[in-house]
């Protein structure tokens, strides 16, 4: 891979890390601005609708710059807005900031991933995607036992300086290793053929199979605290160390996603769907024995960020040249509003009365309607163009 390349992955472990960073922190967040956990974590949910709503807006804001001064003003943003974090006096500055923050996230991973497959040969997309995306793994391997250890030192206000020093870091690196005329348009694309992608079907049938796709992951991974103490019978202090089994799932099945997408990107799309919804099936029986859910977990990460290059992906080739921007940065949004709805979606079957065991085969149900969204787009690619344009 060019070094530029995991220049991109360095801006990508900045921008995962301050996104997972706060749930090692709710604790003392919400006792230093006098509100309850569940108000701190609202902190998390405005991240996400953040980069749901802010992604789309920033990347046609910025579609006429080169895309190397996009992602050096996108890591300013993300700087400064740890630094607001850092300073708040109180609950809304905090969420404010954190919203702040929160733009810069969806379209640097959206350009990022047009300015990564820009750099490689034409069978090395995917894994161009895979590795800027490894940032983000190793920060959700990280980022909570970082941002809790240096928290309980420190106060909480130190671990968003630690990310807003990341920023700068990661602002040096893309500097010096992007080349300044990657991506550059001669001829940018006007606002109207920008926009024009939200009109193409299977642009807006790969938006929907990210997002339900996805959401199978957190209808679980957002409970797994009280899953793994509650069902599987864990102590508080052993959830960590399983949460590093997750994480290098995570780092692994990213891996795997990529080079499986570059060798097909067809079956790559299905196969880790399907292998996603699999695991949330196993997990339902696996969660009542200790032996056999901490496999699980690992398993679970692999499966999931299996997924994100060939999603990621196949938008941007469903996208064509003139809207790549603007669909690549919407998929990342579509990631986030998957990681809401499959919280949402958690939290209403547990008020439900159904209870933690309730959430694997709720997720794979999820995860089930995103594959049979792909399939419907796979059986949509051999149909004649005119019957879906």
């Amino acid at each position: 891979m060019p070094i530029a390349v995991y220049a991109l992955t360095a801006g990508a472990f900045g921008i995962g890390t301050t996104e997972f960073i706060i749930m090692g922190l709710l604790l003392q967040v919400a006792a230093d601005m006098h509100v309850s956990v569940s108000t701190a974590g609202l902190l998390i949910s405005g991240y996400a609708l953040g980069v749901f709503v802010g992604a789309p807006f920033l990347t046609l804001a910025t579609r006429r710059m080169p895309r190397k001064a996009v992602l050096l003003a996108l890591m300013a943003i993300f700087t400064l807005g740890n630094v607001a974090c850092a300073l708040a006096p109180g609950y809304g500055w905090l969420m404010a900031a954190r919203v702040l923050t929160s733009l810069a996230h969806g379209t640097f991973f959206g350009v990022g991933s047009v300015v990564a497959t820009g750099l490689v040969a034409q069978d090395k997309r995917a894994s161009a995607i895979s590795t800027m995306f490894v940032g983000l793994t190793v920060a959700t391997l990280l980022g909570v036992p970082f941002g809790a250890w240096l928290g309980l030192l420190l106060g909480w206000r130190a671990a968003f300086w630690a990310v807003a020093a990341i920023g700068v870091i990661a602002f040096a690196i893309l500097a010096v290793f992007v080349p300044g005329d990657v991506g550059h348009d001669e001829q940018p694309t006007s606002l109207r053929d920008e926009v024009a992608v939200l009109g193409r079907p299977q642009v807006q049938l790969g938006l929907v199979m990210t997002v339900f796709g996805f959401a199978g992951l957190f209808t679980v991974f957002t409970y797994i605290q009280p899953i793994l103490t509650q069902i599987s019978g864990f102590s508080q202090s052993a959830v960590s160390p399983i949460l590093l089994v997750f994480g290098a799932g995570l780092s692994a099945g990213n891996v795997i996603g990529g080079r499986f997408a570059d060798r097909g990107l067809t079956r790559a799309l299905i196969g880790t769907l399907a292998g996603l919804a699999v695991v949330l099936v196993a997990l339902a029986p696996g969660l009542w024995m200790k032996v056999s859910v901490v496999p699980l977990i690992g398993l679970l990460g692999v499966a999931a960020f299996a997924t994100v290059a060939p999603l990621q992906l196949r938008v941007l080739e469903k996208a064509g040249t003139a809207g790549q921007n603007l669909a690549s940065s919407l998929n990342i949004a579509a990631f986030n509003l998957g990681n809401a709805l499959g919280a949402w979606v958690g939290g209403i079957t547990i008020d439900a009365g159904l209870g933690l065991a309730a959430l694997p085969p709720v997720a794979a149900a999820i995860t089930l309607f995103g594959l049979a969204v792909a399939l419907w787009s796979v059986h949509l690619d051999r149909r004649p163009v005119s019957a879906i344009a």
